[in-house]
């Protein structure tokens, strides 16, 4: 299960939304999904939540870049919404390094279809291309709203969401759509 919301900052304060994710395929879909809950290029937040393990947010103000803060990258990269998030950009990787292993410079030396001696080793090629279990993004997305670098990393996954719309004022709207 996942919980997704809109926060969307007006002149009378926040506006919430629940959306789908569902026809979401890109960071590009979710921004411009974001966008379009501001008509006036104020600053959106998407909050996502899945099942208490993690949760990200997704700050975008106008036509800038979206900034994407996730709490645990590991967690996320297990969902299809966490995917989303997860740019090589925001995971330190060069673009396409996922794409696994360049064909051309494998050894094949006729052991691949059985096991090499060398098997438990294979898994650690793996574990350093991993996704870490810790926070990845921009840590500072909501200093100027009032949750410091230091107060977000800290926040569980099972409340994070109430504890950022309670510091934004917007507990009650957000409320309403979960």
């Amino acid at each position: 299960m996942y919980f997704a919301a809109l926060l969307a900052r007006t002149e009378d304060g926040w506006e919430a939304s629940d959306t789908e994710l569902d026809d979401v395929e890109t960071l590009s879909d979710l921004a411009d999904l974001a966008r379009e809950a501001s008509p006036e290029e104020d600053t959106v937040l998407v909050l996502i939540e899945q099942e208490d393990a993690w949760f990200g947010v997704v700050r975008v103000d106008g036509e800038e870049d979206p900034r994407i803060y996730v709490s645990d990258a590991a967690a996320a990269a297990r969902s299809a919404y966490g995917e989303l998030l997860l740019t090589d950009e925001l995971l330190g990787r060069e673009p396409g390094a996922d794409d696994g292993p360049d064909l051309d410079s494998l050894d094949l030396d006729g052991t691949e279809d059985g096991e090499s001696d060398d098997a438990e080793n294979d898994g650690d090629a793996v574990a350093s291309d991993a996704v870490p279990h810790s926070p990845v993004g921009d840590s500072e997305i909501l200093d100027d709203l009032g949750i410091g670098e230091k107060e977000l990393r800290t926040l569980e996954a099972d409340d994070a969401l109430g504890t950022i719309a309670e510091a934004l004022g917007a507990s009650e709207v957000l409320e309403t759509v979960r």
